[in-house]
Parts: structure tokens; sequence; C-alpha cells
């Protein structure tokens, strides 16, 4: 089945008035709908299902993080090798088992029983959401590079909005029990692995698949190595790096930061939590659009990045003087700068590579997110101890500052066309 429908011959699928397969947009869609809602929806009830097997309340904190440092742990190993077999053998199998394995997380986690039944369920999960870069790697594959961008952004607009329904559907299914949210997300999951199975068709031609697969390509830290010596693409990683770095701490330190600073209570922290999913919606709806008319898409994730700094920045403010109208200011704009980053990062990344090289590249485009989001909370975290609640945001700032002349000198005339 073609993913294509088009009376032009094959080789001429870049042109513009191509049609893309319905089923292959929905699809890949709701699995990225499910990849946003995944986590959010269990947040609410984390610490509920951690509580029976902690008896020290401290520790039950430090559990808590030590499952999602397992989780995106997993994510890193994972992603470049689920990226690399997609290159090989297909996107379709890929993400049907992948989104198999998302679905007995869930249960598994739900199931609870002893905390190693949990870290089971986080570790499995977090093997299988290393397909996030297979999903990329598809609409890369469908889409010609000059709707890439925007395609981008819709699915960074899916996200948010998964973001946003996850904590409020979470909250609600877990008054019927802690565990009902999981068996809620896992059944999810199998609707759509059935839909998948029957109407998903394959995206990468066979002629343009890799012939073999070599062990040191598996290899997370040797892929990156790889891909860091590729031009155009190290600087563009660095720089994403260099940012992803203090929002992975952001995110680990959000609850406790506005408790400390502000005395709020969990439904006004999970409020503001879906700002940031509200941002994407609004971001690539109303504004994507009209910044893809004017700029390229380097201009655009810079503009993203100074949007963040000016967020971080309000951040700090706002603790310094325990004013919270400055840190909800200050989420806007963040949320918009994180929400334009996204889509342009990843238009910039899907032309810098070849059609059988975009798992790889996707795949480790996840593996750096991934190891961002080990190394942030931890950093984050001691500086907060160590220095205060502002110390973690102006270590935003001064990254993202760094991160931006990298990403600037890249060859504007190379691979990354306007």
């Amino acid at each position: 089945m073609s993913i294509f429908r088009s009376d032009q011959p094959s080789d001429k699928r870049q042109h513009t008035g191509q049609k893309v397969d319905k089923h292959a947009l929905i699809f890949g869609l709701i699995s990225v709908f499910l990849c946003g809602i995944g986590f959010s929806i269990i947040a609410p009830v984390v610490p509920f299902l951690v509580q029976p097997y902690i008896s020290d309340p401290g520790k039950q904190a430090v559990m808590v993080t030590m499952l999602t440092s397992a989780y995106a742990a997993c994510v890193f190993f994972a992603a470049p090798v689920i990226g690399a077999l997609s290159d090989k053998y297909g996107r379709r199998p890929l993400l049907l088992i992948c989104l198999l394995g998302s679905a007995t997380g869930y249960f598994i986690f739900g199931l609870g029983g002893a905390l190693w039944v949990l870290f089971a369920g986080r570790i499995i999960e977090g093997i299988t959401g290393g397909s996030i870069s297979t999903i990329f790697a598809y609409f890369a594959d469908i889409l010609p590079p000059e709707q890439r961008t925007k395609y981008f952004g819709w699915m960074s607009a899916v996200v948010g909005a998964g973001t946003i329904i996850g904590p409020s559907v979470g909250g609600l299914l877990a008054r019927f029990g802690y565990s009902v949210p999981m068996y809620f997300g896992a059944a999810v999951t199998l609707v759509n692995v059935g839909y998948g199975f029957l109407f998903m068709p394959e995206s990468l031609e066979k002629q343009k698949r890799l012939k073999e697969i070599s062990w040191m390509r598996l290899n997370p830290f040797t892929q990156l190595a790889n891909l860091m010596s590729m031009k155009n693409l190290n600087r563009l990683f660095v720089s994403a790096f260099l940012l992803w770095i203090p929002n992975g701490s952001l995110q680990a330190i959000f609850s406790q930061f506005t408790l400390d600073n502000f005395s709020w209570k969990p439904a006004v922290i999970g409020l503001m939590f879906s700002i940031m999913g509200l941002q994407d919606i609004l971001s690539q709806a109303f504004i994507m659009p009209r910044l893809l008319q004017k700029y390229s898409d380097k201009q655009i994730a810079i503009l993203g990045m100074v949007s963040e700094i000016a967020g971080y920045g309000l951040f700090a403010l706002s603790a310094l003087f325990s004013f919270y109208p400055l840190f909800i200011a200050g989420m806007f704009i963040f949320g918009f700068g994180d929400s334009v980053f996204g889509p342009s990062f990843n238009g910039m990344l899907s032309k810098s590579a070849a059609a059988g090289e975009q798992g790889r590249v996707q795949g480790g485009s996840q593996s750096i997110q991934a190891l961002a989001r080990m190394i942030g909370p931890l950093i984050g975290g001691q500086l907060y101890v160590l220095l205060g609640p502002s110390a973690p945001a102006f270590m935003g700032m001064i990254l993202i500052m760094a991160a931006i002349p990298v990403l600037y000198k890249i060859n504007r005339t190379g691979l990354l066309p306007k």
C-alpha cells in the first residue's frame, strides 16, 4: 500500500500537491497523543502507588524520582536501537511492537504489588517509549521537506493536548482506584495498536532501508558520537542539549518550587502544568503558520530560545520576590518558546538527514533528550538545595545563552534551507 496518492511518478514525490494517506496521519497523530498523555495521566497518582511500599515519607520522594530516572534511562538506551531497527525493517512493525510494550508497561505499573513491579512497569514503558523517534521518522517519510515543520508543529500541538487532558483524566479515574488510570492508558494504547495493525501502511520503501545494522550502531554512546561528527548535526544537537538540561530540571522541581515559594495546592500546580500543553495548541494553530511564512526554522528556534531565557528570568524573579504573578507570566512566555522551538528543531533535524537515516537521527535526538532529562533534574536539585530556588532558573538562562550562538553558526546555505 502506498503512502502517497499522486498522479506524479514516484521520483517526483517531493513536489507540492501530493496527498498523504489519511490512515497514516491518523495513526501517527494518535500515537503522538498517547505519548503526550502517557506520563501526565499517571503523574497525579504515582506517589499514591508508591506509598504502600515506603515507610519513610522522605524515601517516598526519592523513589518517585528514581522511577522517573529509570524511565529516562531506558528511553536513552532504547531510542537509537528502535530508530536503527526501523531504518532496516520499516516503521510499521517497530511502532506496533512499541505500542504493545507501552500497554504492557501501563498494566504492570497499575498491577503493582511490590516496588520492583512498579520499576518493571516503568522500565518496559521506557524501553518502548523510544518509539517517539520512530513516529517522527514515520512523518518524515510521508511528508515532503517543505511541509515537515508544519506537521511537526501539529504533532507538538497534539502532545500538548495530551498534556492538558492527561492530569485531569488521571485525577478523575483515580477516584475509582489509583491503578485505574494505568489500566485506561493500557486499553487506549491497545485500541491504537488494533487500528494501526488494520489500517497503517508502511512508510519506508524497501529500497531505502538499511542493508545491515552493526552492533556498534546499537550502542547509544557510539551512535551519538557518530551523529556529533556529522556536519551541522553536531551544532544542532549541542544547542538542543543545552536547552533540554534546564527543561528537565524545571519539570522535576516545578511542584516543589511553587509549594515552597507560593504555598500552592496540587490543583493549582496541575493547572499550571496544563499551560504548557495549551501553549502548544495555540502556537501551532495561530502563531507558527505566520512565523513559517516569514522566517526560517533556525530563526524560529532562536526566537523560542530567547523566549525561554525570558521565562527563566521571570521564574528567578518570582522566587526572589515571592510574587507569583511573575511566575505565571514566565510560564506563558516560557511555554511559547518551548512550543515554537520543538517543531522548528525537528524540522531542521529531518532536513539534515537522508530518508534511510531518519530513524537513526530521530532516535539519536530522543536519546539526547532522555540524557538531558536524566542529568537536568540531578543538577537542578542540587542547585536548588545549595543555592536556593532561583538557582536552577539562572542555570537555564546561562545554558540557553550559550546554546544560541552554537545554533546560529549552522551553515545557512547547507542542509537547512529557509
